[in-house]
Parts: structure tokens; sequence; C-alpha cells
């Protein structure tokens, strides 16, 4: 008698999504170009964290951990070079931010509106918390963790990124 158990027969298959090519550049471009160049005239768009969206969208959707590690490193330390801050600040964030959303999106179905914006919303506060903690460990700045404005920018940029979302996945490869 052969009792042999397939493990694999209970997992769900997770898709791993396909873009046409350039798709990835040309957005992650564009939004580096609109958080740099837009706060400019509109203070408050600086709100918005379009890069970060871009990190979390492609990491949930290529699935794949090493890819969103390296797109996060990419974005952040492009980020850092059209920005005020210290070198390696959104470098360090968005990284860690690439690796986390791609290792969740290999386990995750994230295609429902409601889990990519409670996604956004806590990825937005691990970010944050990366970046305030790299302050006070290399720079020794005072800055508090999380306050009410976090907690408001967080479902703001969640509230965006289910729109920006929705119009990537209209890129994707069918």
């Amino acid at each position: 008698m052969n009792d042999t158990f397939d493990l694999r027969s209970g997992e769900t298959h997770i898709e791993v999504h396909k873009f046409r090519g350039g798709t990835i550049l040309f957005a992650t471009l564009f939004a580096l170009f609109v958080q740099a160049f837009l706060p400019v005239y509109l203070p408050k768009v600086a709100t918005v964290d379009l890069p970060l969206l871009i990190t979390i969208y492609f990491g949930l959707s290529r699935r794949n951990p090493s890819t969103g590690l390296l797109l996060g490193c990419a974005v952040g330390c492009l980020q850092d070079l059209l920005g005020k801050t210290p070198l390696g600040f959104y470098g360090i964030a968005k990284t860690l931010i690439g690796f986390l959303a791609s290792s969740i999106g290999g386990k995750l179905d994230t295609e429902h509106p409601a889990a990519r914006f409670a996604l956004t919303v806590v990825f937005f506060a691990i970010h944050q918390g990366i970046i305030v903690l790299v302050q006070r460990l290399l720079l020794a700045h005072a800055e508090t963790l999380f306050t009410p404005r976090l907690a408001i920018a967080a479902l703001v940029n969640a509230a965006v990124g289910v729109v920006l979302y929705f119009l990537l996945d209209r890129l994707r490869k069918s």
C-alpha cells in the first residue's frame, strides 16, 4: 500500500505578475521626479511618498524577496540623491520595505484593495520607524517615533496607494 501525502496539494498558487517592458523603470523614475519637484510648488503633496508606494506595489506584485530588496535599494538611494536627507536614509528604509513586501507578497494574496490598504499603512509606519531609528542611532537626533501626523500620513499614503495600485495593475502583461 502506497500512502503518500503531497504537501503541495493544500497550498494555493499565488501568481507572480509580469509587466510590460520598461514599466518598473518608468514608474520608478516618474515617482522620483514627482516626489522631488512637485512639493516645491505644492508643499502638502510632500506627505505622499510615491517612491515608497512604487516599492511596495512592485514588491507585492513580483513576490521575489531579492528583486524587492534590489528595487527598494535602488529607489531609496535615488531618492536620497534627489532629496535633502543624508545619503542612505531612504536607501536603508526602502531596501527593508522592498524585502518585506516581496516576502509577504509571496505568502499572501494581496489583490484585494482592503488588503493593499492595510499593508500600505503597516509598511508606511515601518518605513517611518526605520527612518527615525536610523536618525537616532547615526545622527543622535531626538525624533519622535509615532505621532498623530504620522497616522494621518499613513492613511493618506494608503488611500493614494490603492488608487495608484489600481492604475499600475493596468500595466501588467495579460
